[in-house]
């Protein structure tokens, strides 16, 4: 049989894990090789569990025989002739989908939750995201980015502002003053502002302006808020001695414009959304030019 694959993290998947929703034995299935047009990458999983599903590889009919196939694996056990091995599948009319590509699929009996733990280890390709502020807002884009191919870094200046029970995929750090932080901070890390105080927020900029000016390693530097708090912003930034170039580097306010709405939820989905689709704009550890 041969070795079995280290298994990418989904954080939302990880998250249950961390809490122990999830039952064992597992069969774990994994997208091994793709050609031409399919659902989804190689390295892209899903597990079975007697209650559960966890991830997805694409859904249709694909999906649906990977079941069928994963759930007799897991009722016959390890001794089972698929476990271990890969079945191919041509994405046609045979299956029910157009993509016209191609998937192998290998399927790994898992013995029980601590094997399936083992297995996960952080996802490559995931880019830096580091999140200043634990309130209402800060809370639902964490919950919104969790699942999304970010790594969270989540940074506060308040003893036990953070909620309990997070996953391991978020790494939480209490920082006072909280923009002595932003020299830590990973290159090309795309950067969120939305402390508890504008006071905080100001001090935030500054400091990111200050390593843009010095290294220019952060992609993406966003401020939650009005116009009217960033113009007030700018003034002083000028008064500080930065200039029209480098506050341009500011993205405020923050989210993808045309969404409308002021609730926690409505803003993390916006931010989470220009995220994604600035990953599609610039390479890991390129800056954002305006």
């Amino acid at each position: 049989m041969n070795a079995m694959p280290a298994l990418p993290a989904d954080r939302a998947n990880q998250a249950d894990l961390e809490l122990g929703l999830v039952t064992s034995p597992a069969v774990l299935v994994t997208v091994a090789r793709t050609q031409g047009s399919t659902p989804r990458e190689t390295g892209t999983w899903m597990a079975l569990f007697a209650d559960r599903q966890l991830g997805s590889i694409g859904g249709g009919q694909l999906e649906f025989q990977a079941l069928i196939a994963a759930r007799e694996l897991l009722q016959a056990g390890p001794s089972h002739c698929l476990n271990g091995q890969t079945r191919h599948h041509a994405l046609g009319p045979s299956l029910g989908q157009c993509c016209g590509g191609a998937v192998e699929l290998r399927f790994d009996f898992l013995p029980d939750a601590d094997a399936f733990r083992a297995l996960a280890v952080a996802e490559p390709g995931h880019d830096p995201v580091a999140l200043f502020g634990a309130g209402h807002v800060g809370q639902a884009l964490v919950r919104a980015l969790l699942p999304l191919p970010f790594a969270l870094r989540w940074i506060d200046s308040r003893d036990g502002a953070f909620p309990p029970g997070l996953p391991a995929g978020v790494q939480i750090e209490q920082s006072d003053p909280v923009q002595r932080a932003v020299a830590g901070l990973a290159p090309g890390s795309r950067v969120l502002l939305m402390s508890f105080s504008h006071a905080e927020d100001f001090e935030l900029v500054a400091a990111c302006l200050r390593r843009l000016r010095e290294s220019d390693d952060l992609s993406f530097v966003g401020l939650i808020g009005s116009q009217s708090k960033w113009a007030s912003f700018r003034q002083r930034l000028l008064a500080r001695g930065f200039g029209p170039a480098e506050l341009a580097r500011v993205n405020c306010p923050i989210g993808l414009p045309g969404i409308a709405g002021k609730q926690p939820a409505v803003i993390a989905a916006s931010v989470a959304a220009q995220l994604l689709q600035l990953r599609q704009v610039f390479t890991k550890g390129s800056p954002l030019k305006n």
